[in-house]
């Protein structure tokens, strides 16, 4: 998105007749009445999920829930996809024209929730500290609304809630095999994502490559464990160990394109000896990040490559694993502008800003590869309030206000992907 297309763009918007502009506004004044009208309800949702967290796989009471509000919103919909997946279908008029879809996930996070919130999380150990249960409470409000408007709209909209974005092989994946893009064949798809470094009331987007591929990396360091004071006599596991987070540095600062972002990082060394114990064994544990499908395969190459030489040149061996994770998310050049010029229309341009990539990662990168797609950000921090911690931590909260912004948005959205996508 740069400025030459924010040009066109605006220009494009001023030379519509007077009638279709007074239509559009029209239009987006009731998108904003029904946003905030259930605003309280979206509320309500959200703290549900947020006291009752679930892990990964684990969605069953969850997955019931946003049945039942499909069911009393009067939304057609199957159950048990991919595990506790939902697929929801909303019908306009000539629903066989074209199809697009909207998705959230449902999953939370073995992190112990700190707060005094009334709606802090009831299950010891799991908290929504990624936000996904904005992201279903926005999903099911959305729905009510564009059921509520299907007269308005030509095609069919689905609804794809999704289990465990957050673990391996993620839920994306084996909703994309039990056929969610299908039956009607899904032309273009959109997601959002909370961001606590945005403030309420704004959203984010980028085209082309937005969130960086994801790799769980796996080394152990095996050798001659023993005694401390008689490092002549073992292989000094810990040592090795310590050599080869040093060497793998390479990966990153001589190895990589330099123009391509890498993160090698690792967050847990398992060592089991004792002050004056070697152990046998050393396990390391990181993840692996880029933007370059290419360069992830050759830098599982080099990896293997440093720590397996590292450790025979101290006569020990390494074992490494790489389990691949998703791939690099890629937002639609066209179905992004599509997207964005939605959110404009509804929050004004001030309130929509064009964002950096993310090393983080995302399994809807998995629809990204199948489908046009578009993965935006909803703002959601309150510096004044106080709501600024960041995702994946104990304290995480949003300000609630966001949700309203988040529906109408997403509304907006979808019914503009509708409108554009070919029959």
């Amino acid at each position: 998105m740069n400025a030459v297309s924010d040009t066109v763009r605006h220009q494009n918007y001023l030379s519509l007749p007077l009638e279709q502009h007074f239509i559009m506004r029209s239009f987006q004044e009731k998108i904003k009445e029904k946003a905030k009208a259930y605003h309280s309800e979206a509320v309500a949702l959200r703290r549900h999920f947020h006291r009752h967290p679930e892990l990964s796989f684990e969605e069953k009471e969850t997955s019931a829930y946003i049945s039942a509000q499909l069911t009393k919103y009067g939304i057609e919909h199957q159950t048990k996809v991919a595990g506790y997946g939902i697929i929801g279908i909303i019908r306009g008029r000539f629903p066989e024209k074209k199809c697009i879809a909207l998705r959230a996930d449902m999953d939370a996070l073995p992190i112990t929730e700190i707060t005094e919130k009334s709606y802090c999380s009831a299950n010891q150990g799991v908290m929504h500290a990624c936000g996904h249960d904005a992201h279903t409470s926005i999903l099911l409000i959305t729905a009510r609304i564009l059921a509520e408007m299907s007269d308005d709209f030509e095609g069919t909209i689905k609804l794809l809630f999704q289990p465990a974005e957050e673990k391996l092989p993620g839920g994306a994946l084996g909703m994309i095999e039990a056929g969610a893009l299908e039956n009607p064949d899904v032309s273009a798809i959109a997601g959002l994502h909370v961001l606590p470094t945005m403030e309420a009331g704004k959203v984010g987007f980028r085209d082309g490559a937005f969130m960086a591929s994801s790799d769980e990396v796996t080394i152990t360091i095996k050798g001659k464990g023993g005694h401390a004071a008689m490092p002549d006599l073992i292989n000094d596991t810990v040592l090795i160990a310590a050599q080869t987070l040093v060497n793998l540095q390479q990966v990153v600062s001589r190895l990589a394109p330099p123009l391509v972002p890498t993160v090698l990082s690792f967050g847990r060394i398992i060592a089991e000896g004792a002050h004056n114990v070697i152990p046998s064994e050393v396990v390391l544990n990181g993840t692996f990040r880029t933007f370059d499908e290419a360069w992830r395969n050759k830098a599982e190459k080099h990896i293997h490559e440093i720590a397996t030489g590292t450790a025979t040149s101290f006569g020990a061996q390494a074992v490494v694993e790489i389990t691949k994770g998703y791939p690099v998310l890629i937002n639609d050049l066209k179905t992004t502008e599509t997207a964005y010029q939605a959110a404009v229309e509804f929050l004004g341009s001030e309130n929509v800003e064009k964002i950096d990539q993310r090393m983080t990662a995302e399994d809807f990168a998995w629809y990204t590869h199948r489908v046009p797609a578009c993965f935006f950000r909803l703002g959601t921090g309150n510096t004044a309030l106080g709501i600024t911690s960041n995702l994946h931590t104990p304290t995480f909260d949003i300000d609630e206000n966001s949700l309203e912004t988040g529906i109408g948005t997403m509304v907006s959205v979808a019914l503009k992907l509708l409108e554009s996508v070919e029959q």
